[in-house]
């Protein structure tokens, strides 16, 4: 396959139709699987093994772990294992996490570069086999190592990428990570700035942005009847809407629409609430910040991504078949 490309799954399919999803992407020549991690509903990890023990080539990526919930140490050894069960296969996938989600589970998000910074260090030493002894504000270990007695001791080639948005988190991405995975419900411009942030943080440690791989999560409802597959996404859309309004603004969504949007969605929003919204959501505002439509629409969409900076497009399917979305893509989306 020419092009590159990645499967996204969060919690919409079983986990056992999610392992028949990623077996037909591997098939189908997808290069990575990147399994959500964000609301209270399912972890990363389990799906994760369950992927791993069910294929042979594709690499596999949490999209994204936290930084606060497991600690450094737990992290290391979880992706270890995983490495244990796909070699050289594993990718970790890390993020700051949001409130009003990690306030209410108590968890206080200050300082939330260096703390992204301590794990990030602490994690690649530990997987590097390395005994650390680490004393930083938020990371804090006394003479430890990955105690392998039984099995592969040695380096693990586990790759970092950090789950990046705002710009501060975007630059220190560039500075310190293996790659970088750029968030979705974006206009491909908006990576413009992205890949600015990136750069400068790159420069820090003697690299440039080309040195950092950029996949992109991108929104793909894809359907043979057009209006079906914008329907698909309109939801998701009006919700981003009213929860991420500067990220709209930012991917150049009138702020008049925003205004008309918050006038009968709250947050949070009723059913109700949502399904007046979409009503004011047009079909030119949905392929604005995702790739929707039919087979050729959606691929023009992701070429613009790509053509945006992003090294590899991340699909997350909307609508129920989601094995047509793997097919569109399965020669990549330069044909």
């Amino acid at each position: 396959m020419a092009d590159r490309v990645a499967l996204y799954l969060q919690d919409a399919h079983s986990i056992q139709d999610g392992i028949e999803l990623v077996k037909y992407a591997e098939m189908r020549g997808f290069e990575a699987v990147w399994q959500a991690e964000s609301r209270l509903v399912r972890d990363a990890i389990v799906p994760m093994a369950a992927f791993a023990a069910h294929t042979d080539r594709i690499k596999i990526g949490s999209g994204v772990i936290n930084n606060w919930t497991r600690n450094a140490a737990l992290t290391a050894a979880t992706f270890l294992t995983l490495d244990d069960l796909a070699p050289d296969r594993i990718i970790l996938g890390i993020g700051a996490w949001w409130d009003p989600l990690a306030a209410n589970v108590g968890i206080q998000r200050r300082k939330p570069l260096l703390a992204m910074r301590e794990t990030i260090e602490v994690v690649r030493d530990l997987l590097a086999l390395k005994r650390v002894t680490y004393h930083g504000e938020f990371v804090q270990v006394t003479d430890i190592e990955l105690d392998v007695v039984h099995g592969r001791r040695e380096p693990r080639n586990v790759p970092i990428y950090i789950g990046a948005t705002g710009p501060n988190m975007l630059a220190l991405s560039g500075e310190i990570a293996d790659g970088v995975l750029l968030n979705y419900m974006v206009s491909p411009q908006y990576n413009i700035e992205a890949l600015e942030q990136i750069d400068k943080g790159a420069r820090l440690s003697g690299r440039r942005v080309e040195n950092i791989d950029r996949p992109q999560l991108v929104i793909c409802s894809v359907d043979h009847d057009r209006k079906r597959a914008l329907d698909a996404a309109r939801k998701l859309v009006t919700q981003y809407l009213g929860q991420q309004p500067h990220l709209m603004k930012a991917s150049g969504v009138s702020q008049e629409l925003l205004d008309e949007i918050h006038q009968v969605l709250r947050w949070p929003a009723t059913e109700e609430e949502i399904e007046n919204a979409m009503t004011l959501v047009t079909d030119d505002v949905v392929q604005q910040v995702t790739a929707s439509g039919t087979p050729q629409e959606v691929k023009a969409k992701v070429r613009e991504y790509v053509q945006y900076g992003c090294t590899s497009p991340v699909l997350y399917p909307l609508g129920s078949d989601v094995r047509l979305m793997i097919d569109t893509f399965a020669h990549g989306y330069s044909d």
